[in-house]
């Protein structure tokens, strides 16, 4: 498809290789983006997912700021610009308020925040030299409210990033870039599969037994939110910036009625 609400879009999706970020990149695909960049650090499966999907694959880690500057570089030199920033990657380990350590909350707070945030910061600087708009999506999650014990550093990392996304928008809403992010809900990813059985020692129909306990009778799905996403990244939001929007079946703050 060449023309669409993306024939203009120039698009780097940082963990675009699996997941919401690849279903993202997808979308944004098959809505006339035929300059995209998609960035993990597994290279066979980023180098799959980019031929399955047209795009192009950059190897980079958030765990090193570097490589992701590094990588901001290369997509803008690939593209000839950049102008749709997705930050999808994230680490998702475990560890509670009491037993996380210095070395694995320093390692969230790198890949989660400090990346990202100077992520936003090198294509933000690019698109001002260059006098161009941009947006840019902060994938989020439902912990930035509080969430599960198990996920302390992880739920500091994203409520830090949302604000991020809100501080952003605010001082580059004058140079015409848009920042706004999604607190997505529980999700039905490959990465989630296996964070289920490698934290949770979950069986094989984990999903199956989750997804009937859900309101909805299943989790999130990526393709969702990617609709949501590639809206949120188009000039069809037009002057939407600073929002933080929750996709998930569950109301932050509501309680059971008894």
């Amino acid at each position: 498809m060449k023309n669409g609400i993306h024939s203009d879009t120039a698009a780097l999706v940082i963990g675009g290789t699996q997941g919401l970020g690849l279903a993202i990149a997808t979308r944004l695909v098959a809505e006339g983006c035929s300059h995209i960049v998609i960035a993990g650090r597994n290279a066979p499966r980023g180098q799959a997912a980019a031929h399955q999907i047209g795009a192009s694959f950059i190897s980079a880690d958030l765990e090193d700021t570097g490589s992701i500057l590094s990588l901001v570089d290369r997509a803008a030199e690939q593209m000839g610009r950049i102008n749709a920033l997705v930050n999808a990657g994230a680490m998702t380990d475990r560890g509670s308020v009491l037993d996380t350590s210095q070395a694995e909350f320093d390692r969230m707070m790198t890949a989660n925040l400090r990346s990202p945030f100077f992520a936003i910061q090198r294509v933000s600087q690019l698109a001002i030299a260059a006098g161009k708009p941009a947006a840019i999506l902060n994938i989020l999650s439902m912990v930035t409210h509080c969430g599960q014990s198990f996920l302390a550093p992880y739920s500091a990392s994203k409520a830090a990033l949302a604000n991020v996304t809100k501080n952003a928008a605010n001082t580059l809403r004058s140079h015409r870039i848009r920042v706004n992010g999604i607190n997505c809900g529980w999700m039905d990813t490959p990465g989630e599969d296996a964070v289920q059985k490698r934290f949770h020692n979950a069986s094989d129909d984990w999903l199956e037994r989750a997804e009937a306990q859900q309101p909805f009778k299943m989790l999130v799905k990526p393709d969702h939110v990617a609709g949501l996403a590639s809206y949120m990244l188009s000039d069809e939001a037009g002057v939407m910036t600073g929002s933080l929007v929750d996709f998930d079946q569950n109301v932050a703050g509501a309680y059971p009625e008894s």
